[in-house]
């Protein structure tokens, strides 16, 4: 019998619900701006409604951000029973990966971050490999990007979070520094190109509809892909971290006219500028197994799966024309696959990708006040 297709609104996620949120927090937000004078500092007001705020100290711009993981976590106790391996070095990456690679699109280098492990019950933190896992994976990611793990709260929420459960949530702080590195949009324009940075699979969004596909299956996680890999294990590849990409890009004399984090609303999220442009995309990067699994047993149209996961781009850059190609031999010779896929076009705002015949809207993609 053929299922009811599966949507990320129908897996618990609805934006329609949770943006309204969002846009009367930035209202209440904004007013508090006024505090900063007694301080002598200012904010970036262009910051409101990007994925990281920024502050004007002087010599350069502070920028902070606070994120968490999600679900994922849920993902990986399950798979501890099939495999036996906790994965939470992995988990790690993955909520710190969701701050830092926030921050990062609005030109900051991340400094450090802390980490915020909420548990159910002391019992969670009795487990020592777990932990163990937790806090290697932890250091390590802070490693690659050059952060330093301040500290952090680990909490135990008896009645809040369920037993033998966590919620996992990183904060970051970056330097904008020199100035001229901030990257809000300022300098976008139409002829820009749009670079596309490899996912390395679902990341950390859309894995609320991955967690009910994973309930529709017979073998549920332990499904096997085309790749032989279990459907599980591969929901849980970490996260890129992209900071060590921007970075190199700063190196060599690239500073984005913008970035975008593919995350939640899918490539919806790439026309969160607040201007009317229109973004065209001639290709569109390969999918990952995972994700190409996702679209096929949860029978979503191209639409619904490149409005809601990152379909294999998951950070956009927006360059230069000239400096498209440089940008890309700079990622892949970090590791990271990266694809000149689109262009910055003069119209409406929306996303066109031509290939699948699929447009998004401007009123698809409601973050600001």
């Amino acid at each position: 019998m053929q299922q009811t297709p599966l949507n990320y609104k129908s897996a618990g996620v609805d934006y329609a619900k949770i943006d309204p949120l969002k846009v009367l927090a930035q209202q209440a937000a904004s007013s508090t701006a006024v505090n900063l004078a007694q301080h002598g500092l200012s904010e970036i007001q262009a910051s409101r409604g990007e994925s990281a705020y920024v502050l004007d100290v002087g010599d350069f711009y502070l920028a902070s951000i606070t994120e968490c993981l999600g679900t994922k976590a849920l993902v990986a106790d399950a798979m501890r029973a099939i495999t036996g391996k906790t994965y939470y070095a992995a988990i790690a990456q993955d909520t710190l990966a969701m701050a830092i690679n926030d921050i990062i699109t609005v030109g900051a280098t991340p400094v450090s971050a802390h980490a915020y492990w909420a548990a159910g019950g002391d019992e969670w933190f009795a487990d020592q490999e777990r932990a163990a896992d937790l806090v290697s994976g932890w250091k390590a990611a802070c490693d690659a990007c050059g952060v330093s793990w301040g500290g952090g709260e680990t909490p135990s929420l008896s009645g809040v979070v369920v037993p033998g459960r966590i919620d996992l949530a990183a904060s970051c702080v970056g330097l904008v520094r020199p100035k001229e590195r901030l990257t809000l949009g300022a300098k976008l324009r139409p002829g820009d190109a749009i670079v596309l940075l490899a996912s390395s699979g679902i990341h950390a969004n859309g894995v609320s509809l991955a967690r009910k596909l994973a309930e529709r299956l017979p073998q549920g996680y332990a499904t096997p892909l085309d790749d032989a890999r279990l459907f599980g294990d591969a929901l849980l590849d970490p996260t890129v971290l992209y900071s060590p990409v921007t970075e190199a890009l700063f190196r060599h004399g690239i500073i984005p006219h913008y970035c975008a984090n593919v995350t939640g609303h899918g490539w919806r999220k790439i026309m969160r500028h607040p201007d009317a442009l229109t973004y065209r995309f001639a290709s569109v990067p390969p999918v990952p197994p995972v994700l190409r699994f996702m679209q096929a047993q949860a029978h979503i149209d191209d639409r619904e799966a490149y409005g809601s996961l990152n379909m294999g781009a998951g950070f956009a850059l927006f360059l230069a024309p000239e400096q498209a190609g440089q940008a890309v031999e700079v990622a892949r010779q970090l590791g990271i696959a990266a694809y000149q896929a689109g262009v910055v076009e003069a119209g409406p705002k929306r996303v066109i990708i031509e290939p699948l015949n699929v447009e998004f809207a401007q009123d698809e993609l409601t973050l600001r006040a």
